[in-house]
């Protein structure tokens, strides 16, 4: 998948870069593409959603979400910045998916790709590392890019801004459904093994992540926040280094990496529209639930302070 991420990345590494210049790369293919442009007084940015229909209307569709504050920092930085990674792996994927199904390989179900464009986001302090902020809050970013369709999510964020995780690549977190933090999946860890030939990395998540923002309370970052915007179970993809980089560093991106997780994105779509790939085990899921009851109200956007 490097030449989609090349062109993708080539593609957002501009000033002028928004969600019409990017849904134009899409123009030839067999897909459904909205671009909706969301304003603040922080700025705007294009939510760009892209259906790449499968061939069976009724089968599991896969939700691939592309997190980030914006794919620039200008003018403070100049250049893709590394929050960008999001945002290309998700595109990159709807690429490969749009060109498979040109070919004459179409999936069994849809994907539905949703992430957003904004060549200038703001940044903000954290610790470890400076984050990228955003033209818009989480809140309305998510409203417009968690799909009601989506059957399950994969939600993929730049991970480096922390020293919890230190392997170069991707990782991949715990499943989130309804406010648990549910076991590895299995299928999933088989994929990511089957992509990278390596053992697999997890990302280690811990309650504060899956709280929506605006509470006070600290999160590794916001890959796992499409997780309080739907009950449909949600994985986060982190691109990871082995130090911390800050998700507004310029020449932080490396491409091999970005293709890793793209190929992961793809295989998973494949086996999650068949039916072969298990986000969750659901008879666990309602044990747990008759044990210990509902945990969705962690499931919802209101900030609660």
């Amino acid at each position: 998948m490097l030449n989609e991420v090349i062109t993708i990345v080539d593609t957002l590494d501009n000033p002028k870069i928004n969600g019409q210049k990017v849904s134009k790369l899409f123009e030839d293919f067999d897909v459904k593409i909205t671009v909706k442009t969301v304003e603040t007084t922080k700025g705007k940015t294009d939510i760009v959603k892209i259906c790449i229909p499968g061939k069976n209307s009724k089968a599991p569709k896969l939700g691939i979400i592309g997190q980030l504050g914006g794919v620039g920092a200008r003018p403070e930085f100049l250049g893709l910045v590394s929050d960008a990674d999001g945002a290309v792996v998700a595109l990159a994927s709807a690429l490969k998916l749009a060109k498979m199904k040109e070919k004459g390989d179409s999936l069994n179900g849809d994907v539905i790709v949703s992430t957003h464009i904004c060549p200038n986001a703001p940044t903000e302090p954290h610790d470890p590392v400076p984050f990228m902020g955003s033209p818009i809050g989480i809140k309305e970013a998510l409203l417009e890019m968690v799909d009601e369709n989506m059957d399950a999510i994969l939600s993929v964020d730049t991970t480096r801004g922390n020293r919890i995780i230190n392997v170069k690549g991707f990782a991949i977190s715990p499943t989130v459904k309804e406010g648990y933090i549910l076991k590895v999946s299995d299928d999933l860890l088989d994929i990511q093994e089957r992509v990278t030939g390596k053992l697999p990395v997890v990302l280690p998540i811990t309650m504060q992540d899956i709280t929506p923002y605006g509470n006070n309370i600290h999160h590794i970052n916001s890959i796992m926040q499409p997780a309080t915007a739907t009950e449909k179970p949600v994985v986060g993809v982190a691109i990871t280094t082995e130090s911390a980089v800050p998700g507004c560093a310029t020449g932080a991106s490396h491409p091999l990496d970005l293709e890793l997780a793209v190929r992961f994105c793809i295989e998973v779509a494949k086996d999650f529209t068949l039916g072969r790939c298990k986000f969750y085990d659901e008879n666990e899921f309602q044990r747990m639930i008759g044990l210990y009851g509902s945990m969705k109200k962690l499931v919802g956007l209101e900030e609660k302070v």
